[in-house]
């Protein structure tokens, strides 16, 4: 579809630290919001004409930006609108790319609609969650995707693309992969049903046993989740020290059941969590090698640490910059890969870095 001209006025050495829920980094060249798909055209015509490169930004909540900031030009996309049609049992929920992540879940759970309970409390914003193929708690958006419109940079036209063609895998998808930086996700359409809540994960099936529900609905589930998250830190709150962070920092491994097995015979201190695939595969909680590898709970390392209530979330202890996260999450990787023999992969994207040995290590796979 055509886009009407519309002039782009960037400010200049915008400071990013504050778009971030880690509070690090440094100061965008220049910065503009995007409250239209014309905004976003227009900001990719104003890249193309000055060859600067253009980095997206949604709530800032999987983002580690570079202390010497981004040269080139930052968008923040503020797109909003919630739309709900019903087609016979189906529900289909399209919602901006700049609508906060929560606050869709909690309307989607409001109305009964199921697939999406397990998401609850996660920060950040709807465009966000195709890129990464956010997942918590047994469910993942790429299970009620229907459709992602996008903007494609390579044609200049807003397009649809169907869940199957978003190449959508663990934590990831064809637009942080092969298409980096190609597509702008501008609304994000859910294909939702009535249902029960999704009740699959040892640490929710617990917490609803305790409060004496055994047939939970999705909104037992997403209160449960939330108490779960909020327990751990993962729910952010401007007062809590130990929610400024991107949330779980390394993904959890999924290794072959011979190297779960391996770790189960080494270790003394009891059994190895793990669950179990549908490939047969094991998937390990990252917090639990990363407790057992030296890093505890509130693990301090200079202006960083780890949250008091999970291991799993590197805090920004006051004052830090962006090099003491990435020193911090090196060691810990390290240290991991040399007591279990397991890469950890950093959840996160990277922005400003350049040619980074530390983001090099920390994106190496195991060799």
């Amino acid at each position: 579809m055509p886009f009407a001209e519309r002039a782009l006025e960037p400010r200049a050495d915008v400071p990013l630290a504050p778009f971030s829920t880690l509070g690090v980094g440094g100061a965008a060249r220049w910065f503009a919001r995007a409250e239209s798909v014309e905004d976003v055209a227009a900001a990719h015509r104003w890249c193309e004409q000055r060859n600067s490169p253009l980095l997206v930004l949604g709530g800032g909540s999987n983002l580690v930006i570079a202390d010497r900031g981004v040269d080139g030009l930052v968008l923040q996309i503020a797109l909003r609108g919630v739309d709900v049609a019903s087609i016979e049992d189906d529900t289909f929920v399209t919602a901006a790319a700049g609508e906060p992540w929560d606050a869709l879940v909690s309307d989607v759970v409001a109305r009964g609609l199921a697939g999406l309970e397990c998401l609850s409390g996660i920060p950040g914003s709807v465009g966000g969650t195709p890129i990464q193929n956010v997942g918590a708690y047994g469910q993942e958006v790429a299970g009620t995707i229907h459709e992602v419109v996008v903007f494609d940079r390579q044609t200049g036209w807003l397009d649809p693309l169907p869940a199957v063609a978003c190449g959508f895998d663990y934590r990831n998808s064809r637009f942080k992969r092969e298409d980096a930086g190609r597509f702008i996700v501008c609304a994000v359409t859910f294909r939702l049903r009535p249902g029960t809540g999704a009740a699959t994960y040892p640490d929710v099936i617990k917490h609803l046993e305790k409060a004496g529900v055994s047939s939970p609905t999705v909104g037992d589930v997403r209160n449960a989740v939330l108490a779960i998250r909020k327990q751990k830190g993962m729910v952010l709150d401007p007062s809590d020290a130990d929610t400024r962070s991107v949330g779980s920092f390394f993904m959890n491994p999924v290794v072959p059941e011979q190297t779960h097995a391996r770790i189960a015979v080494s270790e003394s201190a009891g059994p190895v969590p793990g669950f179990t695939m549908s490939s047969g595969d094991v998937k390990i909680p990252a917090a639990w090698l990363i407790e057992r590898s030296g890093f505890a709970k509130g693990y301090a390392h200079g202006r960083v640490g780890l949250s008091s209530k999970h291991p799993l979330a590197i805090v920004n202890r006051g004052g830090a910059t962006a090099q003491d996260v990435l020193d911090l999450a090196v060691r810990i990787k390290r240290g991991v890969a040399d007591r279990f023999g397991i890469w950890l992969r950093p959840e996160p994207m990277f922005v400003g870095f350049g040619e980074d040995a530390g983001v090099e290590y920390l994106l190496r796979v195991k060799p």
